[in-house]
């Protein structure tokens, strides 16, 4: 039994692991306002805002309810663009999309109306963004999205009054459990439920494994939850870098990261739409060894490590030593990411972290390239150079780095080592590039850091 609140009401529902809100809602609460466009969560057609405690108040951010798992509701709050309007007065938000004419044929209206509903009430990840970033995971196929910016920007910040609401929530007690899903509030919980169910698939912010249930229609047999273990979202900054719980969601450690590298910031800030980012965790992004995950090539080359527990014990390796292979991390079957530490990089170290793709907001890198290079009275004395995109799993570019390394820092040594990518990877071609085209790009990323860091831009953009 999930127990959450919905306007001002506890519901009480079954339902198996991998049930989606997004049926939930529209198939037994008949709440169609919430639409299903991608069952991805790429276009924001079915965005909720999901509530939960956080000291005395509710903290709420905007999730795509298509890849939300309704055992994920319980002990929270939800709201649906039905609940903005009362009595049938328009909300605010509402009111400016019909008055500035935002919405067209009207299917993906209700994504963005909760969306900009989000930024009114200073949800996750909106205080102080411009709407544009906003609404970046939400597509409208009319296009026109002008009157839908206006709108958004026309709207005057509030609050949400959540008194009733924490009250509620208050008084719920979680479960915990189910026939086929686990839900631990810690980190020594989940180790325990770990070791009696070694094969137990662990889910964060389903932004992946959702897919692999609306796309691929699979069963993920027992299913442990591990967004409420408190342990796992502590974000700790000191003298040494970064240390992110695995369960630090992307908008959370956004902030933290900006302040080890400006980049780091950027490249989270790209990463899906805010609802993605409002889910997806560092750890899970991780331990699910994408080869095509943004953040792992940037931890890689500022040189993370990464702590895995397994029961009580505990061990830490280079980040870079995580994935095997395609598919195949370093990682035992009871054992769980348990987090990151990023050091701070040195003052002579250059950092550049690029993502290339075909859709600027919203998507999935091409490349992902990441530079740390350190540079001591123009001579190269360290290199970290690692890409996604570009192999079966994030690596680091070996060859690239020994061309550097102990050598001037100079255009002749920067040409040399851009070439030698040729001996580091051998990309795939598939939808998003070709292996011709990131190996060039590769390379191109590589002498236009020598380019920024030169002033000289002549040539870069004179090759487009």
């Amino acid at each position: 039994m999930t127990r959450f609140v919905l306007d001002g009401a506890v519901m009480e529902v079954e339902a198996t692991a991998t049930a989606s809100v997004l049926d939930l809602l529209r198939y037994t609460l008949r709440r169609t306002g919430t639409k299903e466009g991608c069952a991805e969560g790429d276009c924001g057609a079915c965005t909720v805002l999901l509530g939960e405690l956080d000291g005395g108040a509710v903290a709420w951010r905007a999730v795509n309810a298509c890849i939300l798992f309704v055992p994920m509701l319980d002990g929270k709050a939800l709201r649906t663009v039905e609940s903005l309007s009362v009595d049938g007065a328009l909300h605010p938000v509402q009111r400016e999309m019909v008055d500035r004419h935002g919405s067209q044929c009207g299917f993906c209206t209700p994504g963005f109306v909760m969306s900009l509903y989000g930024r009114s009430i200073g949800a996750a990840g909106t205080l102080d963004e411009p709407v544009a970033d906003v609404i970046a995971g939400n597509l409208c196929r009319c296009t026109g999205y002008g009157p839908i910016l206006d709108a958004g920007e026309a709207v005057p910040p509030g609050k949400s009054d959540d008194e009733d609401i924490a009250a509620l929530l208050r008084g719920i007690a979680r479960r915990g459990s189910g026939a086929d899903w686990f839900a631990p509030r810690t980190a020594g919980e989940l180790a325990t439920l770990l070791a009696a169910h070694p094969g137990a698939r662990i889910v964060a912010g389903a932004t992946d494994v959702g897919l692999w249930v609306t796309k691929q229609y699979r069963d993920l047999g027992t299913v442990i939850f591990i967004g409420d273990v408190a342990d796992l979202r502590a974000i700790e900054e000191d003298a040494d870098g970064l240390t992110l719980g695995a369960g630090v969601r992307y908008t959370e450690a956004r902030a933290a990261l900006a302040r080890l590298h400006p980049d780091l910031g950027e490249l989270v800030r790209r990463i899906g739409g805010l609802q993605v980012r409002n889910s997806g965790t560092i750890g899970g992004n991780i331990a699910n060894g994408s080869p095509i995950g943004d953040m792992p090539p940037a931890l890689i080359a500022l040189g993370a490590t990464l702590t895995l527990r397994r029961g009580d014990a505990r061990r830490t390796i280079p980040l870079e030593s995580f994935f095997l292979r395609y598919g195949v991390q370093d990682r035992a079957p009871d054992e769980f990411v348990e987090s990151v530490h990023v050091p701070h990089p040195s003052a002579d170290t250059i950092i550049r972290i690029v993502k290339l793709s075909k859709r600027f907001d919203s998507d999935i890198s091409a490349v992902c390239g990441a530079f740390a290079i350190t540079v001591e009275q123009d001579q190269v004395t360290a290199a970290r150079i690692a890409f996604g995109g570009m192999a079966g799993t994030p690596a680091r570019a070996a060859a690239c780095e020994a061309a550097l390394i102990g050598q001037p820092w100079s255009e002749m040594t920067i040409e040399v080592a851009a070439q030698a990518l040729a001996r580091d990877y051998a990309p795939l071609t598939d939808v998003r590039g070709s292996s011709a085209y990131r190996l060039t790009v590769a390379a191109n990323l590589l002498r236009r850091l020598w380019a920024e860091r030169s002033g000289d831009m002549t040539s870069v953009l004179a090759d487009g």
